[in-house]
């Protein structure tokens, strides 16, 4: 497989490994009828401030894997200077990290690739690479990613994606209409499209779900170049519309297009009276017909020629197609930027996403209780959707969104806040939402640079690590037993720390064990007990820091 290759790509291509792991600090939470308190909401939704990628590196522990939709709008690398969200990667945040780590992967020594001597477009590729690879190990295995972008970076960003998802896990472009009125920048083209790039973790055959299909007319049940077949129609199972009384076994229908009746035909009150059997160049087979007739489909006769139709009650929802307009209820982004200026009373965002575009995408493969991350949140368009999607079907479909700029509190959570709450005046007001979410900024890392646990994030949140590392279930504080964590499946856990001395496990050390368990997990410093004592009461010793799991 083709790959892509450019300067500065062999120090960041493995880069994800090396972000520290930083504790998330809780600062607020907010629900809809209380406003901002100090507690956790255990909503499952959360609005983080702090760089994306290493967000995406302390999301790892909890949601590795458990991610189905994720959207992401990054920088389209444009060189506008003037967006709110700046749109091009001579960011001072980007290139100050590019900076530290072109520096740090020369083992301290000055970076043999400077900065200066990037392009904007392998700038561009340099700060995505790491965090796409991030965001794959999100993804649930049956999850997808979708991508915005144009034409500056797609065919840069599809080849990275290749490397990353997978060339085969590639499902393929959309093309959302995202403006009726695009700015004339060129003499050549107009711009009314944005691209939307979508890959999956895995291949699969999961169908995704676009719009309901509907028709205002009836369908053939027959096609002139399928082959003769016979169907039996039980009774009742045909809708006619033509008096009562018996149609005689025959062929109806024209010369070309025969339709031979294998039996009377008694017609009361509308419908069969009795078995009936044509034959003809049906579309169905006969379990085919029966499912159909299950699931309430109209079968019908209207004429005297005995040609059949059918129509659905219920269509399944189609597959949806790659081009994204209004015809399946998406606006543009010139409606999104007047329903922000809603929102808000004034104009706060350039460009914003359609809430609308976000709910179809989710919508696609998500169900009412998945988990959707955006990791480029912007306005906060995909918190937006989510709570859109709960209001109209009851779901707890759950939000993540992450934002590196400092407007993460004032515009990305002050809009979740709005929507929840309900804003406009009068003929314009529109209703909230309801629901919550914990704000959240990225603390402390939790190892130092000698890889030590780094005892300035506290106790509790080196418990909450370890806890979930073992069991991949969120942390509470159990009885007041010294250094037990919790038991889980039989497995009783224990982390024998303490902050200004080294800890031993030994046979005093066992004093302290309370909670009976079938296996035992133990963290300490240092252990003196024998193998063969270990291995007959199944304790299974683990060394602080180095047995700690790194995500």
């Amino acid at each position: 497989m083709p790959t892509l290759n450019w300067i500065g790509k062999d120090k960041v291509v493995s880069h994800h490994q090396d972000v520290p792991y930083r504790v998330l600090e809780h600062k607020y939470r907010f629900t809809a009828d209380k406003g901002e308190q100090t507690e956790t909401t255990n909503s499952g939704n959360k609005i983080i401030h702090g760089d994306n990628l290493e967000a995406l590196k302390s999301l790892l522990p909890e949601y590795e894997g458990k991610v189905k939709c994720i959207y992401i709008d990054p920088p389209y690398n444009t060189g506008n200077e003037g967006w709110t969200y700046n749109d091009n990667v001579n960011h001072p945040k980007i290139k100050k990290w590019l900076d530290e780590t072109l520096k740090a992967k020369e083992q301290d020594r000055v970076a043999a690739i400077g900065l200066d001597d990037l392009t904007r477009h392998d700038k561009w590729l340099c700060m995505m690479y790491p965090r796409l690879k991030l965001l794959q190990k999100l993804l649930d295995d049956n999850g997808a990613i979708f991508i915005s972008i144009d034409d500056n970076e797609q065919a840069n960003l599809k080849m990275i994606c290749d490397e990353i998802f997978g060339i085969r896990n590639f499902v393929g472009t959309y093309f959302w209409y995202k403006s009726g009125t695009p700015p004339n920048l060129s003499h050549k083209i107009k711009r009314n499209i944005e691209y939307v790039l979508c890959y999956t973790k895995t291949l699969n055959s999961n169908k995704f779900q676009g719009v309901q299909k509907t028709s205002k007319s009836d369908d053939p049940i027959t096609k002139p170049q399928n082959s003769f077949k016979e169907l039996r129609f039980k009774p009742k199972s045909l809708n006619i519309g033509l008096k009562d009384g018996v149609i005689k076994k025959g062929i109806y229908g024209t010369a070309k297009f025969p339709n031979e009746l294998l039996n009377d035909l008694i017609i009361k009150n509308g419908t069969n009276e009795n078995e009936v059997t044509f034959k003809n160049r049906f579309i169905w087979v006969q379990d085919k017909l029966d499912e159909e007739l299950e699931n309430n489909t109209l079968v019908k006769i209207n004429s005297k020629s005995l040609v059949i139709s059918y129509k659905k009650q219920n269509y399944a929802k189609e597959v949806p197609p790659n081009f994204i307009d209004s015809s399946v209820g998406v606006d543009t982004t010139e409606n999104a930027g007047r329903m922000l200026h809603e929102i808000f009373g004034k104009k706060v965002f350039d460009f914003p996403k359609t809430p609308s575009l976000i709910e179809y995408i989710i919508n696609f493969l998500c169900n009412e209780n998945d988990i959707i991350l955006d990791s480029f949140a912007g306005s906060g368009t995909t918190a937006h959707a989510v709570l859109n999607l709960n209001k109209q079907d009851g779901g707890n479909r759950k939000f993540i969104l992450v934002e590196m700029e400092d407007y993460a509190n004032d515009i990305t959570a002050e809009r979740v806040k709005r929507v929840t709450k309900g804003y406009g005046t009068g003929a314009k007001a529109v209703a909230g939402t309801g629901g919550a979410f914990d704000f959240y900024e990225l603390g402390l890392p939790l190892f130092d640079e000698n890889q030590n646990l780094n005892e300035k994030v506290g106790l509790a949140k080196i418990k909450e690590y370890i806890w979930f590392s073992e069991t991949r279930t969120s942390f509470k504080e159990p009885n007041k037993e010294p250094y037990f964590l919790g038991k889980k499946d039989e497995s009783a856990y224990y982390f024998i720390y303490e902050k200004d001395r080294l800890t031993t496990l030994d046979y005093d050390a066992l004093e302290l064990i309370k909670t009976k368990g079938e296996q035992y997990v133990i963290y300490a410093d240092n252990c003196l007990l024998p193998k063969e004592f270990m291995a007959k009461k199944n304790i299974i010793f683990k060394k602080i820091p180095r047995d700690i799991t790194r995500f």
